[in-house]
């Protein structure tokens, strides 16, 4: 994105001051396929893809005196023709740009902005669509609907039969060769994707701005996994309340007073993954925030036992149980350590139980590791490592191995006799030689 400044909207002594600047962003307008070359990856070829120029103009960002001052963003002046660029120029005068500082700050923040322009509506007898509906995602998640209101929406083209059609997608243009809109309702989300723990309470972000002559209708949320959907909470403007299913709740005075129509969901269960959608609804248009939840709960592991004594000509299973994670993938792997290792040894000669779904849904297996005195000298130490998603790190777990008392002594009684041999020969050597 490319910022524009134009100056403080506010008193420069304020705190925060308020700049207006120009943010342009490069985009792609996806429209009716037999006006440009087809997509490949739509059904039948049925849309195009043509590059686009977003100009949101005016939008407001917080000023701390690193944009300094310029001029207004000028579009450049080109012969309208086919294989013309075309540039949306947004005002923005009754509903403000949602989230303007990280638009205008995400290239120097690393992130990527991927912007759609697509017809909202398709106008009759070969003119162009007079509504547009403008998409943008952040890398970090960030999620802008913009329902932009053309030029001609109230009758202009009628009234202005010779007016400046963009020759392949019959869209009317300014005299400088742009498409002038307004924004007239918009929705954003803080974050499409969210990951969180059972039990925990979440709010997944949804707002909305619209302009007075279009006023909220009704607000619903839905939700939508493997196949099977259900709607949650469900707002109509005139009546009394909205109907919420358990464990949800959207606070309707924040809703109607300042637009936050996110949702909070209480106790997360298993069973509460899935796709979200906040559909929100004006008498004219309708625009939905799409947020994916996911469960992910850790595993809690242990050994047992945790310590072993050594014995000869015994085997001995060493388990790992791995218990109440979600999702179902885990990683489990053994390591050896004694004393003559200079480095951990990773054991093959392990087994697996079958995986078992607890009652809350999350899952538990157990891994096994048998030992044998015949290839193992004590001591040792054996860790079970597990791997998860909902894990920042690998947990390790250790049993130990130690020699017996009994071994200790057999020890000791092998090394006198051995001394006592050695004596004994080295004596009779030693008399031969008188």
């Amino acid at each position: 994105s490319i910022p524009f400044p134009k100056g403080p909207s506010e008193d420069a002594t304020a705190a925060p001051a308020l700049q207006t600047v120009d943010i342009v962003l490069e985009c792609t307008y996806v429209g009716e396929g037999q006006r440009g070359a087809p997509d490949p990856g739509a059904f039948g070829g049925s849309f195009s893809k043509d590059p686009a120029t977003l100009v949101l103009r005016g939008a407001s960002v917080r000023g701390d005196g690193s944009l300094g001052d310029a001029t207004d963003y000028n579009v450049p002046r080109e012969k309208a023709d086919s294989a013309s660029r075309l540039v949306f120029e947004v005002s923005a005068p009754l509903v403000p740009i949602p989230h303007a500082e990280a638009l205008l700050h995400a290239d120097c923040n690393g992130e990527e902005v991927n912007c759609e322009i697509s017809p909202y509506d398709f106008q009759q007898r070969g003119k162009g669509p007079c509504w547009f509906m403008g998409t943008l995602r952040l890398s970090s998640g960030i999620s802008i609907a913009l329902v932009l209101r053309g030029p001609h929406c109230s009758g202009e083209q009628a009234e202005k039969p010779d007016a400046i059609l963009h020759p392949k997608l019959r869209i009317p243009l300014s005299e400088k060769g742009t498409v002038l809109t307004t924004v007239e309702f918009q929705s954003s989300s803080r974050s499409t994707s969210l990951q969180t723990h059972l039990g925990s309470l979440v709010t997944l972000d949804c707002h909305f701005a619209s302009a007075p002559s279009s006023p909220l209708s009704s607000l619903e949320w839905r939700r939508q996994h493997r196949g099977s959907g259900r709607s949650l909470f469900r707002y109509q403007a005139g009546s009394t309340g909205a109907r919420v299913e358990p464990k949800v709740h959207v606070d309707l005075p924040q809703l109607l007073g300042s637009g936050d129509a996110s949702l909070n969901l209480q106790g997360v269960s298993v069973g509460d993954e899935g796709t979200y959608i906040c559909l929100v609804s004006t008498p004219q248009h309708q625009i939905q925030q799409i947020i994916q939840l996911q469960v992910a709960e850790p595993p809690r592991v242990r050994v047992i036992p945790a310590q072993v004594s050594f014995e000869r000509d015994v085997t001995t299973t060493l388990t790992c149980h791995i218990d109440g994670y979600y999702p179902l993938d885990v990683l489990v792997s053994w390591t050896q350590k004694t004393a003559e290792d200079e480095a951990e040894i990773t054991l093959s000669s392990t087994y697996f139980s079958s995986h078992l779904q607890n009652h809350d849904g999350t899952y538990s297996i157990s891994s096994y590791l048998s030992i044998s005195s015949a290839t193992v000298q004590a001591p040792a130490t054996y860790s079970c490592r597990v791997s998860h998603v909902a894990l920042e790190e690998p947990v390790l777990v250790s049993a130990y191995l130690k020699a017996t008392e009994d071994t200790r002594s057999e020890g000791l009684v092998g090394g006198l006799i051995a001394t006592a041999i050695f004596i004994i020969v080295l004596f009779m050597a030693l008399r031969r030689k008188k």
